[in-house]
């Protein structure tokens, strides 16, 4: 009985509930309108004043085209000791395959070839000058490996096949990595060639003892002084070095390759404005000797019919050279103050090189047969 009181009263006060509400609800009443509240962010471009004049946004100054400009030249990374690629003139003017690449990108910023200082670094020096934004692009023999890719900066393009040889007296009768056996070999340390060495003498199950230098002209020197029996490099490297000894024939690079090396300027990472910068003027030098453009015909080519050739030269068209904040016609100066790829490689390594002769072998362009190739500038 008490159980079905309180469930009888239980009904009455819901009842009353539902009556209650029925009544503070219009029947009619108007649907109410969502409010939706929208945070909008509001981005500013603020004006850093400087002194002696207005400066751009802080965001757009770090960039390394705005800082080098600023500075008024470029700065790389190189070398005055290597001939062919980095070495001294008799007047003391640094010249090479390497110095007029730099020469190459100070012409497209500023016009003027001469607006580039090289920086001598040695093998060690080369990442963490590139680490710390010390110089503006390592234009120096590096090999592009992938764990310098992860951690000196961004390699740019293949500017130079090699490998590494290894070189012998002519008198000593060895002609294979086996004959060398128990072998003493000077090697430049902290490179990919004293790696490379080791790797090869154990793949082979040989031994060797390396006598390692930091610095190239001490390995060479050594090697000429009887403390090595052989000496170890890029190909391209004991051509040059050979060149230069009192003796050349007295001296034999072997005909082996023990590994590939392709040398590639590099650039600090964080900036791919300055990373394309870099890659169009290596591109415009392959390009230009792929189209037949030289430093002696370029003003001619200017009148040419050909679609490529007057895109390049920015006569027609565009291939990003604006959007990457240079002149139109760039292409033009560059191509008067260094020549084209073919141009910088025979002046230095041809047939009648200043430094010494090297076929080009896998440094031919790709429709001559080599791996020298460059995208379509469009």
């Amino acid at each position: 009985m008490k159980r079905r009181m309180l469930i009888a009263l239980s009904a009455l006060m819901v009842l009353a509930m539902l009556v209650t509400s029925c009544a503070q609800v219009p029947a009619a009443a108007p649907a109410q309108q969502e409010v939706v509240e929208v945070m909008v962010e509001v981005t500013r471009i603020v004006e850093v004043p400087a002194e002696g004049g207005e400066a751009p946004p802080a965001a757009v100054a770090q960039k390394m085209l705005n800082i080098v400009q600023d500075r008024g030249k470029l700065v790389c990374g190189g070398r005055t000791d290597l001939v062919g690629f980095g070495y001294l003139d008799s007047e003391g003017n640094n010249i090479g395959f390497d110095t007029d690449l730099c020469r190459a990108v100070a012409t497209a910023i500023f016009g003027d070839p001469t607006a580039a200082e090289i920086v001598p670094l040695t093998a060690a020096e080369r990442g963490p000058a590139l680490q710390t934004g010390e110089i503006d692009l390592l234009s120096r023999n590096v090999t592009w490996t992938s764990s310098r890719d992860a951690q000196w900066g961004n390699f740019t393009t293949v500017m130079f096949y090699d490998g590494q040889g290894m070189m012998v007296r002519g008198d000593s009768g060895a002609t294979t990595l086996e004959d060398l056996d128990g072998a003493t070999v000077c090697v430049t340390t902290g490179t990919t060639t004293e790696k490379n060495l080791a790797d090869a003498f154990r793949e082979r199950g040989l031994e060797f003892t390396a006598v390692t230098f930091e610095d190239t002209s001490a390995v060479y020197g050594a090697y000429e002084d009887g403390r090595c029996d052989a000496a170890t490099s890029d190909k391209s490297q004991l051509a040059a070095v050979r060149s230069g000894f009192a003796n050349p024939d007295d001296h034999m690079i072997m005909d082996i390759t023990m590994s590939k090396e392709p040398l590639t300027p590099a650039v600090p990472t964080g900036d791919s404005q300055w990373f394309d910068i870099v890659k169009s003027v290596m591109w415009v030098l392959i390009n230009a000797e792929e189209l037949g453009v030289t430093s002696a015909n370029v003003d001619e080519m200017m009148n040419s019919e050909n679609i490529p050739v007057r895109r390049m030269l920015g006569v027609e068209g565009s291939f990003g050279q604006e959007d990457l904040g240079l002149s139109t016609d760039f292409a033009v100066n560059v191509i008067k103050a260094v020549g084209n790829y073919g141009e910088i490689y025979d002046r230095y390594m041809g047939p009648d090189g200043a430094a010494f002769t090297l076929p080009r072998g896998q440094n031919e362009l790709w429709s001559k047969g080599g791996l020298i190739y460059a995208p379509p500038l469009r």
